[in-house]
């Protein structure tokens, strides 16, 4: 069995962070045995950025048990979402997972599939889109966030994180319709020149399974602050499930 998950970011206390990872570390332990590959669809982290000689505090649950999979043969795929866009080589060499920036169409048996982390994709949202190609992706930012202090540059990143999250607030919390939610017109725009047989998608933090047509769906992933939702594809099918 393969499975998928993502947005995990830190509860707002301590308490509430370690209660979050407990769950998703004893999901992990649950899957394990029945586990093919995993495919982790982006924020797993509040926020990540690796200094030189340091990497964000926290985590470290997760991040071992990770590692304990890779270790075990178990691959780990792991896709940088908006929360972690500037992960660098950390993940790979010390936990040992393959790292993706953009969305990615694999064969797996005989569907294809299409995964990644869904931020900045479709129509719309063209205000992320100019702050992520302008001041997220753009060289010249990390060179200031590296000047910086890991304690100052650190906690104005986790700052405008929950800035970010207290903005939105619950638009998250219902669905729009196809023809406002932005992954699924991506997705159909996508099945105009290709066929793929499951697009899957974290970000909208919303889980759903959308039949797209008589041979595709779309599926988002939801998250483990409030769904504890993840996807699960066994060779032939594909389904959204939750713990």
């Amino acid at each position: 069995m393969i499975y998928f998950a993502s947005d995990l970011p830190r509860a707002p206390n301590y308490a509430q962070s370690r209660q979050r990872e407990t769950r998703f570390l004893a999901w992990l332990d649950h899957i394990r045995p029945n586990a093919e590959a995993l495919y982790i669809v982006g924020d797993l982290f509040d926020f990540w950025f690796e200094y030189r000689e340091v990497v964000p505090k926290g985590y470290v649950r997760t991040l071992g048990r990770l590692a304990d999979w890779t270790d075990a043969g178990i691959p780990v795929h792991f896709f940088t979402g908006n929360h972690d866009l500037w992960t660098s080589n950390y993940l790979t060499q010390e936990i040992g997972v393959l790292l993706y920036r953009q969305p990615i169409i694999t064969t797996i048996g005989e569907k294809r599939i299409l995964v990644g982390h869904g931020d900045g994709l479709g129509p719309g949202d063209t205000g992320y889109k100019l702050m992520k190609r302008f001041l997220f992706l753009n060289p010249i930012c990390q060179t200031l966030l590296y000047a910086l202090h890991p304690d100052i540059g650190v906690g104005i990143a986790n700052y405008f994180s929950r800035r970010s999250r207290l903005v939105t607030g619950n638009a998250d919390d219902h669905f729009k319709g196809n023809d406002q939610e932005w992954l699924v017109q991506y997705a159909l725009r996508k099945l105009e020149t290709q066929h793929i047989d499951y697009f899957i998608f974290g970000h909208r933090h919303l889980p759903l399974q959308i039949a797209l047509n008589e041979n595709s769906t779309y599926i988002n992933l939801g998250d483990w602050i409030k769904y504890h939702s993840y996807a699960t594809f066994d060779g032939q099918n594909a389904q959204l499930c939750y713990f």
